[in-house]
Protein backbone atom coordinates (compact mmCIF):
# COMPACT_ATOMS: atom_id res chain seq x y z
CA UNK A 1 0.00 0.00 0.00
CA UNK A 2 2.93 2.35 0.92
CA UNK A 3 4.32 1.53 -2.41
CA UNK A 4 1.43 2.41 -4.45
CA UNK A 5 0.96 5.89 -2.88
CA UNK A 6 4.79 6.74 -3.61
CA UNK A 7 4.41 5.58 -6.92
CA UNK A 8 1.58 7.73 -7.62
CA UNK A 9 3.10 10.81 -6.32
CA UNK A 10 5.99 9.85 -8.00
CA UNK A 11 3.67 9.81 -10.97
CA UNK A 12 2.01 13.33 -10.04
CA UNK A 13 5.31 15.05 -9.72
CA UNK A 14 6.51 13.87 -13.45
CA UNK A 15 2.95 14.70 -14.44
CA UNK A 16 4.06 18.47 -15.68
CA UNK A 17 7.11 16.64 -17.53
CA UNK A 18 5.24 14.14 -19.59
CA UNK A 19 2.71 16.86 -20.19
CA UNK A 20 5.45 18.99 -21.86
CA UNK A 21 6.82 15.81 -23.37
CA UNK A 22 3.96 14.68 -25.04
CA UNK A 23 2.57 18.89 -26.27
CA UNK A 24 5.83 20.18 -27.02
CA UNK A 25 8.39 17.04 -28.12
CA UNK A 26 5.95 14.01 -29.59
CA UNK A 27 3.09 16.00 -30.64
CA UNK A 28 5.21 18.22 -32.74
CA UNK A 29 7.57 15.35 -33.89
CA UNK A 30 4.30 13.35 -35.40
CA UNK A 31 2.99 16.39 -36.54
CA UNK A 32 6.09 17.08 -38.77
CA UNK A 33 6.23 13.16 -39.77
CA UNK A 34 2.72 13.99 -41.19
CA UNK A 35 3.88 17.53 -42.72
CA UNK A 36 7.25 15.20 -44.85
CA UNK A 37 4.48 13.53 -46.79
CA UNK A 38 2.47 16.63 -47.32
CA UNK A 39 2.41 20.14 -49.00
CA UNK A 40 1.63 23.12 -46.43
CA UNK A 41 1.80 27.02 -47.11
CA UNK A 42 1.70 27.63 -43.43
CA UNK A 43 0.01 31.35 -44.53
CA UNK A 44 -2.91 29.88 -46.01
CA UNK A 45 -3.18 27.99 -42.85
CA UNK A 46 -3.79 24.35 -41.60
CA UNK A 47 -7.03 24.24 -43.85
CA UNK A 48 -4.15 23.93 -46.96
CA UNK A 49 -2.35 20.92 -46.10
CA UNK A 50 -2.16 18.58 -48.84
CA UNK A 51 -1.08 15.28 -49.12
CA UNK A 52 1.50 14.55 -51.24
CA UNK A 53 3.25 11.20 -50.51
CA UNK A 54 6.97 10.81 -51.20
CA UNK A 55 7.28 14.52 -53.24
CA UNK A 56 8.91 16.24 -50.66
CA UNK A 57 11.90 13.66 -50.64
CA UNK A 58 11.57 13.07 -54.47
CA UNK A 59 12.20 16.98 -54.81
CA UNK A 60 15.50 16.29 -52.35
CA UNK A 61 17.52 14.39 -55.32
CA UNK A 62 16.93 17.29 -57.72
CA UNK A 63 17.50 20.14 -54.74
CA UNK A 64 21.37 21.09 -55.41
CA UNK A 65 20.74 23.15 -52.54
CA UNK A 66 20.31 20.14 -50.15
CA UNK A 67 23.60 18.43 -51.38
CA UNK A 68 25.65 21.67 -50.52
CA UNK A 69 24.14 21.70 -47.63
CA UNK A 70 25.25 18.62 -47.07
CA UNK A 71 28.69 18.86 -47.85
CA UNK A 72 29.22 21.44 -45.80
CA UNK A 73 27.39 20.03 -42.71
CA UNK A 74 29.23 17.17 -43.48
CA UNK A 75 32.53 18.84 -43.98
CA UNK A 76 31.73 20.51 -40.56
CA UNK A 77 31.60 17.73 -38.59
CA UNK A 78 33.88 15.74 -39.81
CA UNK A 79 36.62 18.44 -38.75
CA UNK A 80 34.90 20.14 -35.94
CA UNK A 81 33.70 16.38 -34.25
CA UNK A 82 37.60 15.14 -33.43
CA UNK A 83 39.16 18.73 -33.28
CA UNK A 84 37.04 19.36 -30.54
CA UNK A 85 37.63 16.45 -28.60
CA UNK A 86 41.91 16.52 -29.30
CA UNK A 87 41.75 20.27 -28.02
CA UNK A 88 39.19 19.98 -25.01
CA UNK A 89 41.48 16.91 -23.92
CA UNK A 90 44.43 18.46 -24.03
CA UNK A 91 43.43 21.36 -22.25
CA UNK A 92 41.71 19.66 -19.72
CA UNK A 93 44.73 17.50 -19.17
CA UNK A 94 46.45 20.88 -18.27
CA UNK A 95 43.71 22.09 -16.15
CA UNK A 96 44.33 18.74 -14.19
CA UNK A 97 47.66 19.15 -13.00
CA UNK A 98 47.89 20.57 -9.35
CA UNK A 99 48.97 23.69 -9.45
CA UNK A 100 48.47 27.12 -7.70
CA UNK A 101 45.65 29.28 -9.21
CA UNK A 102 44.28 26.13 -11.25
CA UNK A 103 41.15 27.54 -10.60
CA UNK A 104 41.42 30.49 -12.19
CA UNK A 105 42.23 29.31 -15.32
CA UNK A 106 39.43 26.47 -15.16
CA UNK A 107 37.13 29.45 -14.78
CA UNK A 108 38.47 31.86 -18.12
CA UNK A 109 38.45 28.75 -19.93
CA UNK A 110 34.72 27.80 -19.26
CA UNK A 111 33.70 31.41 -19.16
CA UNK A 112 33.10 31.75 -23.23
CA UNK A 113 30.76 28.76 -23.32
CA UNK A 114 28.61 30.54 -20.95
CA UNK A 115 28.16 33.40 -23.53
CA UNK A 116 24.77 33.54 -25.72
CA UNK A 117 25.80 32.02 -29.44
CA UNK A 118 24.35 35.68 -30.83
CA UNK A 119 26.64 37.53 -28.58
CA UNK A 120 29.74 35.55 -29.50
CA UNK A 121 29.10 35.79 -32.95
CA UNK A 122 28.48 39.46 -33.13
CA UNK A 123 31.90 39.78 -31.31
CA UNK A 124 33.74 37.22 -33.65
CA UNK A 125 32.25 39.33 -36.75
CA UNK A 126 34.37 42.11 -35.45
CA UNK A 127 37.55 39.92 -34.65
CA UNK A 128 36.72 38.23 -38.44
CA UNK A 129 36.87 41.73 -40.13
CA UNK A 130 39.43 42.01 -42.89
CA UNK A 131 39.84 45.60 -42.51
CA UNK A 132 40.06 46.59 -38.07
CA UNK A 133 39.43 42.94 -37.28
CA UNK A 134 41.76 42.02 -33.99
CA UNK A 135 42.94 38.48 -36.36
CA UNK A 136 43.92 40.06 -39.26
CA UNK A 137 45.96 42.77 -37.13
CA UNK A 138 47.66 40.27 -35.32
CA UNK A 139 48.52 38.75 -38.92
CA UNK A 140 50.01 42.19 -40.23
CA UNK A 141 52.35 42.40 -37.23
CA UNK A 142 54.46 39.23 -38.16
CA UNK A 143 54.28 40.83 -41.90
CA UNK A 144 51.23 38.12 -43.55
CA UNK A 145 48.41 39.78 -45.07
CA UNK A 146 44.99 38.26 -43.90
CA UNK A 147 41.85 37.20 -45.74
CA UNK A 148 38.88 38.43 -45.67
CA UNK A 149 37.55 35.92 -43.70
CA UNK A 150 33.70 35.19 -43.73
CA UNK A 151 33.45 36.92 -47.28
CA UNK A 152 35.83 34.46 -48.65
CA UNK A 153 34.39 31.32 -49.66
CA UNK A 154 37.63 29.64 -49.53
CA UNK A 155 37.88 30.74 -45.56
CA UNK A 156 34.42 31.53 -44.61
CA UNK A 157 33.59 27.70 -43.49
CA UNK A 158 37.37 27.76 -41.49
CA UNK A 159 36.62 30.35 -39.70
CA UNK A 160 33.26 29.26 -38.52
CA UNK A 161 35.40 25.85 -37.40
CA UNK A 162 38.15 28.03 -36.01
CA UNK A 163 35.49 30.07 -33.71
CA UNK A 164 34.21 26.90 -32.26
CA UNK A 165 37.31 26.25 -30.60
CA UNK A 166 36.78 29.28 -28.29
CA UNK A 167 33.53 27.65 -26.72
CA UNK A 168 34.74 23.88 -25.99
CA UNK A 169 34.78 25.06 -22.14
CA UNK A 170 31.70 22.66 -21.52
CA UNK A 171 33.38 19.87 -23.20
CA UNK A 172 36.92 20.53 -21.07
CA UNK A 173 34.75 20.60 -17.73
CA UNK A 174 33.10 17.26 -18.41
CA UNK A 175 36.70 15.76 -20.00
CA UNK A 176 38.26 17.11 -16.30
CA UNK A 177 35.58 15.61 -14.23
CA UNK A 178 36.35 12.10 -15.92
CA UNK A 179 40.31 12.90 -15.21
CA UNK A 180 39.79 13.42 -11.95
CA UNK A 181 38.24 10.35 -11.15
CA UNK A 182 41.07 7.79 -12.59
CA UNK A 183 42.94 6.31 -9.23
CA UNK A 184 45.92 7.95 -8.25
CA UNK A 185 46.88 4.57 -7.55
CA UNK A 186 47.53 3.43 -11.39
CA UNK A 187 49.68 6.05 -11.97
CA UNK A 188 51.92 5.30 -8.37
CA UNK A 189 52.44 1.40 -10.11
CA UNK A 190 52.69 2.74 -13.50
CA UNK A 191 55.74 5.16 -12.23
CA UNK A 192 56.69 2.26 -10.39
CA UNK A 193 57.06 -0.08 -13.44
CA UNK A 194 59.21 2.87 -15.15
CA UNK A 195 56.21 4.03 -17.66
CA UNK A 196 56.72 7.22 -19.19
CA UNK A 197 54.01 10.05 -19.83
CA UNK A 198 52.69 8.75 -23.00
CA UNK A 199 52.55 5.11 -21.86
CA UNK A 200 50.64 6.26 -18.85
CA UNK A 201 47.95 8.39 -21.49
CA UNK A 202 47.69 5.69 -23.78
CA UNK A 203 47.49 2.93 -21.12
CA UNK A 204 45.55 4.07 -17.98
CA UNK A 205 44.35 7.47 -18.86
CA UNK A 206 42.75 7.24 -21.91
CA UNK A 207 40.78 3.87 -21.00
CA UNK A 208 39.92 5.42 -18.01
CA UNK A 209 38.43 8.33 -19.57
CA UNK A 210 36.51 6.37 -22.66
CA UNK A 211 33.45 5.86 -21.39
CA UNK A 212 33.95 10.01 -20.93
CA UNK A 213 35.22 10.36 -24.74
CA UNK A 214 32.10 8.29 -25.93
CA UNK A 215 29.63 10.87 -24.55
CA UNK A 216 31.35 13.83 -25.63
CA UNK A 217 31.21 12.29 -29.08
CA UNK A 218 28.13 11.70 -29.35
CA UNK A 219 27.02 15.13 -28.35
CA UNK A 220 29.93 16.29 -30.68
CA UNK A 221 28.23 14.74 -33.49
CA UNK A 222 24.61 15.84 -32.54
CA UNK A 223 25.81 19.69 -31.94
CA UNK A 224 27.56 19.55 -35.28
CA UNK A 225 25.35 18.38 -37.27
CA UNK A 226 22.60 20.91 -35.77
CA UNK A 227 25.17 24.22 -36.17
CA UNK A 228 22.83 26.65 -37.06
CA UNK A 229 22.86 29.95 -34.51
CA UNK A 230 26.51 31.12 -35.77
CA UNK A 231 26.26 30.57 -39.27
CA UNK A 232 22.64 32.18 -39.42
CA UNK A 233 24.14 35.45 -37.26
CA UNK A 234 27.53 35.64 -39.31
CA UNK A 235 27.24 34.54 -42.52
CA UNK A 236 23.16 33.58 -43.44
CA UNK A 237 24.61 30.84 -45.51
CA UNK A 238 26.74 32.81 -47.73
CA UNK A 239 29.10 33.57 -49.36
CA UNK A 240 28.12 31.70 -52.33
CA UNK A 241 26.35 29.22 -50.38
CA UNK A 242 29.70 28.15 -48.45
CA UNK A 243 28.55 28.15 -45.53
CA UNK A 244 24.90 26.78 -45.82
CA UNK A 245 24.82 24.73 -43.25
CA UNK A 246 21.56 21.96 -43.60
CA UNK A 247 20.09 23.30 -40.52
CA UNK A 248 20.22 26.99 -42.16
CA UNK A 249 18.57 26.13 -45.18
CA UNK A 250 16.09 23.82 -43.47
CA UNK A 251 15.07 26.63 -41.40
CA UNK A 252 15.16 29.47 -44.89
CA UNK A 253 12.87 26.72 -46.75
CA UNK A 254 10.16 26.38 -43.29
CA UNK A 255 10.27 30.39 -42.93
CA UNK A 256 11.46 31.87 -45.44
CA UNK A 257 10.13 29.99 -48.59
CA UNK A 258 7.29 28.92 -46.28
CA UNK A 259 7.59 25.03 -47.99
CA UNK A 260 6.91 23.96 -44.02
CA UNK A 261 6.02 20.67 -45.71
CA UNK A 262 9.70 20.23 -47.49
CA UNK A 263 11.03 21.67 -44.84
CA UNK A 264 9.54 18.83 -42.38
CA UNK A 265 10.95 16.17 -44.94
CA UNK A 266 14.46 17.86 -44.65
CA UNK A 267 14.40 18.01 -41.18
CA UNK A 268 13.53 13.68 -40.84
CA UNK A 269 16.70 13.15 -43.38
CA UNK A 270 18.42 15.17 -40.67
CA UNK A 271 17.40 12.99 -38.16
CA UNK A 272 18.32 10.13 -39.93
CA UNK A 273 21.63 10.52 -40.68
CA UNK A 274 22.02 11.67 -36.68
CA UNK A 275 21.07 8.73 -35.58
CA UNK A 276 22.57 6.73 -37.92
CA UNK A 277 25.87 8.28 -36.95
CA UNK A 278 25.13 8.13 -33.37
CA UNK A 279 24.33 4.23 -33.51
CA UNK A 280 27.77 3.54 -35.61
CA UNK A 281 28.87 4.98 -32.59
CA UNK A 282 27.71 3.43 -29.82
CA UNK A 283 28.16 0.42 -31.57
CA UNK A 284 31.47 0.37 -32.27
CA UNK A 285 32.05 1.41 -28.43
CA UNK A 286 31.95 -3.11 -27.37
CA UNK A 287 35.69 -1.73 -28.93
CA UNK A 288 37.17 0.67 -27.11
CA UNK A 289 34.63 1.71 -24.37
CA UNK A 290 36.22 0.88 -21.11
CA UNK A 291 33.79 0.65 -17.74
CA UNK A 292 35.77 0.37 -14.45
CA UNK A 293 34.97 -2.65 -12.84
CA UNK A 294 34.84 -4.68 -16.51
CA UNK A 295 37.39 -7.23 -17.26
CA UNK A 296 37.54 -6.45 -20.50
CA UNK A 297 36.14 -3.38 -23.25
CA UNK A 298 32.56 -3.45 -23.31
Amino acid sequence: MRNSKSERAGYWFILPWLIGLLLFTIGPMLFSLLLAFSKWDIITGVQSIEWVGLDNFKTMFHDELFYQSLKVTFIFALVSVPLYQVASLLIALLLNMRNRGMKFFRLIYFMPSVIPAVAASMMWIMIFNPEYGILNRALAFFGVQGPAWLQDPNYALGALIVMGLWGVGNTIIIYLSGLQGVPEELYEAANLDGAGPFQRFFNITLPMISPTVFFNVIMGIIGGFQYFTQAFVMTNGGPLNSTLFYNLYLYNKAFTDFEMGYASALSWVLFIIILAFTLLVIRSSSMWVYYQGDNEKD
